[in-house]
């Protein structure tokens, strides 16, 4: 059944739909395949009216809670996701599951409170360290994928580029951040420990992650 009204998701590519995209989603539900209910992100009536492009976040300067963030964590150039640092409970699977890039790992960020296990794409592993380096990529890519479940994980830091700025990152300061990537859209907090002004825009890595529930 054909949409009665136009409305557009929020652009983060979560998967939750069961598309690779929010574009893909928005094709599907043109074509009759989905409804707008089908996001996580669709809230009837009450979500009102927007005009933005189904691929570009939309971002308000709160979180889901209401509090300010620092700044957004986008992905560097290139790259589909700001870049996540996590370290499986016991650094030795990384070995022992042969571990690698381009492999799909399941997980979920414990030590942070993160309640959503994460569909991550490993960019690199170290084996003496444990340390994978990796973007968030969503459900879907896991539905057809081998998916190496490491069950949890500590989130170690991320690397991405600070956009949205209402407080510029300083090395060595604890910043309040949105990932850009983040489904339950709530603020987390790390030591911004790299600061680099590119043509692109400010290369930030931040560590010590938490996750903030409520305002300081």
């Amino acid at each position: 059944m054909q949409p009665t009204h136009y409305w557009l998701p929020p652009g983060k590519n979560c998967g939750l739909c069961g598309e690779m995209n929010c574009k893909s989603f928005i094709r599907t539900v043109n074509n009759g395949q989905k409804t707008y209910a089908d996001c996580p992100f669709y809230q009837g009536d009450n979500c009102g009216r927007n005009s933005n492009l189904a691929h570009e976040a939309i971002y308000s300067g709160c979180d889901v809670l209401g509090h300010q963030y620092d700044f957004v964590l986008k992905p560097l150039p290139g790259e589909i996701s700001a870049r996540k640092i996590v370290l499986p409970f016991r650094s030795d699977m990384v070995e022992k599951m042969n571990i690698v890039k381009g492999d799909y790992v399941l997980g979920r960020p414990m030590g942070a409170g993160c309640p959503i296990p994460h569909v991550l794409q490993v960019i690199e592993a170290e084996l003496v360290t444990g340390l994978l380096y990796t973007w968030v990529v969503g459900p879907a890519y896991s539905r057809d994928q081998e998916v190496k479940d490491v069950i949890a994980y500590h989130m170690i830091g991320f690397e991405g580029i600070a956009d949205e700025i209402k407080k510029e990152p300083a090395t060595g300061s604890r910043a309040t951040f949105l990932p850009g990537f983040c489904m339950m859209d709530l603020n987390h907090t790390g030591l911004v420990n790299m600061v680099l002004q590119k043509s692109h825009g400010l290369h930030v890595r931040i560590e010590d992650i938490r996750i903030l529930a409520a305002a300081d």
